[in-house]
């Protein structure tokens, strides 16, 4: 007999109702808006109400290496070792990114953990979940209405058409929205122009939502995004037009974290989605500083690697925030270990010892950042496959603590909490180490000078290169007052450089900025490399072939 697949093990589950989960937290009945028997927001108001005054939880940060085919299982390491450490006692929370319908119906599926430590609802929370994203997509949405709106009612802004940089957004992988033209037709249809959609977890909405304190700060933010300029170069903030009020009444509800529960009864926060490799990567601030209230230990997880998510976790929600990790959990498994030193996916479950060390240096440059660029205390933690030999668990072992970092192995996949009992025994050793975390530059530097820092210190290339239309941009908006924003590194996941292709740990390679651009509202600089894109497309099989559902509404084929 096989394995059972995620989506099974998800719908066979025993879920506690929402209500005993706030309750386990202690979270008034008044502070909790049911979605369902299983989902619920909390009140945001509740961390000001009765919060704000309690101790910090222990925060622990989950990364990994480079993405691979093989897969490293980075979210269903953060849920499982959560679940291990509320087994040996230490009570604990979550708190994960919203998936995005784009990943869901194209390539990588889910975003739910697998096998038995996964977040449930698993179905809800990979499709529509509480509608967050939904909102969003319709925030961003009112503002480039809004905006054109101006320019064909007269223009009283004097908006450069050429220089609308507002796109629309829609969450699903739809490379024919990239570029378009619109406002085809008679005069009354608008004005016509270029234009474009992103995918909706990468706008700045998305960004700002999982950046800002309270609605508050939410409309504040909305109203310094920058959407246009005007034909005489001063830019024209979403402010300007007076969107921010009703663009944060779209939003308020949203705000609000959700709470579910992992199949062995975890509380989670499932809040805010952006992508690690062209966004900032990171789930909420609301969630994650009102589980640190609610727990002693709060497990958080950045997108893709430590050269992305964690450094965008680290540099910019944690530089904003106040949030600092006391561990990092980095993600690795010995099948995408051997990838990254040149084994073909098809031979991966072949030991292979010296592809492995040829493939560790990935693994080594992440544990690298983290400790001497960051200064924190890291595990590495080997999602196990039972094809790994002991050879190979070894020679990893070895390798890491030539570094001074352990190496705990994990089977949360197949034994859930039970199976992370080695790594959490370590997160709870490393939590009681003293740190005092480093950013890898200083925000007043030049732009210049926080481009190369992240360049050469996270991704250890040689220097950087800039075209034309980035160097121009630099220019502007240095002389608009924006130079000493942090920056959000647009780059491939695959690669420590920004060619997908040049996987390990290359050497004697430059980054190329082909363009940057200020998003205000975040409160940080976008700096894209090589031919990143913020409108994915579908694969040639999209994954969404091969979902479906029955007569009686049970769902298929999600992963």
């Amino acid at each position: 007999m096989g394995f059972k697949t995620d989506i099974e093990i998800a719908q066979e589950a025993k879920m506690k109702v929402v209500n005993e989960i706030a309750d386990t937290l202690g979270i008034p009945d008044e502070y909790v808006e049911n979605y369902g028997k299983y989902k619920a927001k909390i009140d945001y108001r509740y961390y000001n109400d009765s919060l704000k005054d309690r101790p910090d939880a222990k925060v622990v940060l989950v990364t990994a290496i480079n993405p691979t085919p093989a897969g490293e299982g980075k979210t269903t390491t953060t849920i499982g070792v959560a679940d291990a450490l509320n087994k040996i006692g230490k009570k604990t929370m979550v708190a994960l990114r919203e998936p995005s319908l784009g990943p869901v119906f194209g390539v990588k599926g889910g975003a739910a953990g697998g096998g038995y430590a996964q977040v449930v609802p698993m179905e809800d929370i990979n499709l529509h979940f509480t509608g967050d994203i939904h909102a969003i997509s319709a925030a961003n949405n009112l503002i480039a209405a809004m905006l054109d709106n101006h320019i064909h009612q007269g223009n009283a802004l004097d908006i450069d058409t050429n220089r609308v940089t507002w796109r629309r957004c829609v969450d699903m992988n739809d490379r024919q929205l990239r570029n378009i033209v619109d406002g085809l037709g008679p005069k009354a249809d608008g004005v016509t122009r270029q234009d474009g959609f992103d995918i909706t977890v990468a706008s700045e909405i998305m960004a700002v939502f999982c950046l800002a304190s309270d609605v508050i700060d939410l409309k504040k933010r909305v109203a310094r995004i920058i959407v246009a300029y005007s034909r005489d170069g001063k830019p024209v903030t979403a402010g300007d037009i007076h969107a921010e009020g009703a663009v944060a009444a779209l939003l308020k509800d949203a705000l609000k974290p959700n709470l579910v529960q992992t199949l062995e009864g975890t509380p989670a926060f499932v809040h805010g989605g952006p992508f690690a490799n062209i966004a900032h990567g990171c789930n909420s601030v609301i969630a994650t500083k009102m589980g640190m209230k609610l727990a002693d230990y709060m497990i958080t997880e950045a997108g893709f690697g430590a050269d992305l998510g964690a450094e965008k976790f680290l540099d910019i929600k944690c530089r904003m925030s106040g949030v600092r990790p006391s561990a990092v959990i980095i993600v690795a498994t010995i099948k995408a270990l051997k990838y990254n030193g040149g084994v073909p996916k098809a031979e991966l479950q072949e030991e292979n010892l010296e592809a492995l060390e040829q493939g560790i240096p990935n693994l080594l440059k992440h544990v690298e950042n983290i400790t001497q660029v960051y200064k924190l205390p890291a595990v590495v933690a080997i999602n196990r496959f039972p094809t790994d030999t002991e050879a190979e668990i070894a020679l990893v072992r070895s390798k890491c603590e030539e570094l001074g970092v352990n190496v705990a192995l994990s089977e949360v996949w197949a034994k859930g909490g039970e199976g992370g009992i080695e790594l959490a025994n370590e997160v709870v050793r490393l939590c009681q180490e003293e740190s005092h975390m480093e950013f890898a530059y200083d925000t007043e530097s030049s732009i210049k000078e926080k481009i190369e820092a992240i360049a050469t210190k996270i991704y250890g290339a040689d220097g950087v290169d800039y075209l034309p239309k980035a160097e121009k941009e630099i220019r502007n908006l240095e002389n608009i007052g924006l130079g000493n924003l942090p920056i959000c590194m647009a780059k491939n996941q695959y690669s420590l450089t920004d060619d997908a292709k040049k996987l390990g740990r290359p050497v004697g390679f430059r980054i190329t900025i082909r363009d940057i651009t200020a998003s205000t509202g975040a409160g940080f600089l976008v700096a894209l490399t090589g031919d990143i894109m913020k409108m994915p497309g579908l694969p040639k099989v999209p994954a969404a072939e091969k979902i479906d559902v029955d007569a009686d509404g049970v769902i298929s084929g999600l992963f």
